[in-house]
């Protein structure tokens, strides 16, 4: 299930397997109902065993650290900071338990934190808004999701940041080639410039050529603190969500 990057809804649940290992996964949140509706979707399902339910961010890394679980679901907001604790310990992780997965779920439909959890890299992270979880499988399916080392964004924050990045109704895809469309297709699969070039039979070279093409017409300049390519990503993954015609 690795170097995938799909936006949230799209994984199906009967994909999933009938009868898997377990999944042993960790939940974190400071709001006591949302501790209890995330850990009874979890706990109710067969596939997946709750190891521990944490109110903070200490908790959740000391019993991280214990229990070394599949996945941790967190809150984006928790004490003791208070701000975007899990994202932060969401991008700890991946030096100190790379093999971890991370489901975010927040009410917050802003950019800026998918951005921020997904500026290192898109592999094993997802981004869920709480108001999307009345259905099970979709907390499922990204759990499994991020367990295999693929990602999910709700759609509503991709939508966000498109929003604001792009006036109007014109999308900046449409200044990009076909080749350009092509590459950036492989780029929003997490395939890194060696993998496109062979995926596509063009060099090193020219794929980097391309690469940087395409950043300069999505305006995706050097200055800003976070990954273009994710940027890039999602701005390829709106577009296939609006017109249905890019996958």
């Amino acid at each position: 299930m690795g170097d995938r990057f799909r936006p949230s809804g799209t994984a199906d649940p009967q994909e999933l397997p009938a009868e898997p290992g377990l999944l042993r996964v960790v939940v974190a949140d400071d709001s006591y109902l949302v501790r209890e509706a995330l850990g009874h979707l979890l706990d109710s399902d067969p596939r997946v065993r709750l190891v521990a339910v944490c109110v903070d961010g200490d908790e959740l890394a000391e019993t991280v650290d214990a229990e070394l679980p599949d996945v941790v679901v967190t809150d984006i907001r928790m004490p003791p900071s208070g701000d975007d604790e899990g994202i932060a310990f969401a991008n700890r992780l991946r030096k100190t338990h790379p093999e971890i997965g991370v489901v975010v779920v927040s009410q917050y439909a802003d950019p800026r934190y998918g951005l921020a959890l997904l500026g290192e890299g898109s592999d094993g992270r997802a981004y869920l808004l709480k108001d999307r979880l009345r259905d099970r499988e979709h907390l499922i399916a990204a759990v499994y999701e991020v367990a295999g080392g693929g990602s999910v964004v709700d759609a509503k924050v991709v939508e966000a940041l498109i929003a604001a990045r792009t006036p109007g109704d014109n999308s900046p895809l449409d200044e990009l080639t076909r080749r350009e469309l092509e590459i950036l297709g492989e780029m929003a699969q997490g395939k890194s410039n060696q993998a496109i070039s062979e995926a596509l039979f063009l060099s090193k070279r020219a794929v980097e050529k391309h690469i940087n093409s395409i950043f300069m017409k999505l305006r995706l300049t050097e200055a800003e603190d976070v990954s273009r390519r994710v940027k890039a990503a999602l701005i390829y993954l709106a577009g296939a969500a609006a017109d249905g015609t890019r996958a």
